[in-house]
């Protein structure tokens, strides 16, 4: 049987067909981080991905720098001025809670990666659509890339 009982606001589905939507969207090679990936690629940096040995399994890891990129969904982890980080408005007191909790859990991880003497760098998905400014934070945060760039 499906549940159409409405929430505290109308939403145009189901619980049932939001949760599946919202279980739909990924963890790991989202769009947003594929295109920093490629980016880093071309440019001739060579990383691990979500080493599950780090805090938070970073997206990506520069073992011989000390370095890690999260590459954060503006929604999901609230980029503060983002058009992108919306408020729910079906069971507004739940999405509350759990975007407070990712807020929180992405500060301990971010500090206990520090402690360990990692750096860490945050980007969010709209900075993947501004290149030049994107290649520029990269670049300034990685240093040189070591390897040949490709002509």
């Amino acid at each position: 049987m499906i549940d159409t009982t409405p929430s505290e606001t109308a939403d145009i589905m189901t619980r049932q067909e939001r949760s599946a939507l919202m279980g739909r969207v990924g963890a790991k090679d989202t769009k947003p981080e594929l295109i920093v990936r490629r980016l880093l690629h071309r440019e001739g940096y060579r990383y691990r991905l979500h080493a599950r040995h780090l805090a938070g399994r970073p997206d990506i890891i520069f073992p011989g720098r000390r370095a890690v990129i999260f590459v954060h969904g503006c929604f999901w982890h609230r980029h503060l001025g983002c058009r992108r980080a919306s408020n729910p408005k079906a069971r507004a007191s739940f999405w509350q809670a759990k975007f407070a909790a990712n807020i929180a859990r992405d500060a301990a991880v971010l500090e206990c990666l520090t402690k360990a003497g990692w750096r860490t760098l945050v980007i969010w998905e709209c900075e993947t659509r501004q290149i030049d400014s994107l290649k520029a934070r990269l670049f300034a945060f990685l240093g040189p890339s070591g390897g040949t760039r490709p002509r």
